[in-house]
């Protein structure tokens, strides 16, 4: 492999890396002290966003479900089950999706969204005072650098975990995205962090 191949390949990696970073952190954290690690294989588990967009909404219970699925749940968006004017009625819900079969409930919700900007300062760099040549090229080359403003959108979710077979909470935390793309984009990045988070604290089983 040459070194031009070799840098191009390592750029690639770096890159693929760089876009599966995680920005999201946690805020806050609350978990159960009296559950062991549940594995939601053969579970089902309606997924939850709080939208009053029904389009948001949507789009939001569909990413959510795929990555119940993906962890081997079967999930539910809770929009095939309840229009948003029922939304509010506990109840109703509870008895909505414990006749759905359902074990557990995912619920996401937007808790707020900010702006960060940032200054990043710029550097002079002192030239070369020789002679004409040295100083044209290095003075070029060393230009003062102005430094820039770069602004980032910073959005912060609150999620639980409900579970319907105990009725209690098992999980409850609010995180902070920077810069997502999309709703899509935001939910895949919150649940991902989210299940890691949970399996570290000892609620979920690892995949």
């Amino acid at each position: 492999m040459t070194l031009r191949l070799q840098a191009l390949t390592l750029g690639a990696v770096l890159a693929l890396l760089a876009a599966c970073a995680s920005t999201t952190t946690f805020d806050s954290i609350w978990k159960a002290t009296n559950v062991k690690a549940i594995s939601p294989v053969g579970k089902t588990v309606v997924a939850v966003f709080v939208s009053k967009d029904v389009s948001q909404r949507r789009a939001a219970e569909d990413e959510m479900v795929k990555d119940l699925n993906k962890r081997g749940a079967h999930g539910v968006a809770a929009y095939t089950l309840l229009s948003n004017d029922k939304g509010a009625d506990a109840e109703a819900a509870r008895a909505v999706f414990k006749a759905e079969g359902a074990n557990a409930v995912v619920v996401m919700r937007l808790v707020g969204k900010d702006q960060k900007v940032t200054y990043t300062p710029g550097a002079p760099a002192p030239a070369y005072y020789g002679r004409f040549g040295p100083y044209w090229g290095y003075g070029w080359g060393q230009a003062y650098d102005p430094g820039y403003l770069s602004t980032d959108t910073l959005v912060s979710v609150e999620t639980t975990v409900y579970s319907l077979d105990r009725d209690e909470l098992l999980w409850a935390s609010t995180s902070r995205t920077v810069n997502p793309t999309n709703i899509k984009s935001l939910v895949n990045e919150v649940a991902e962090a989210t299940a890691n988070q949970m399996v570290l604290e000892g609620i979920l089983a690892a995949k």
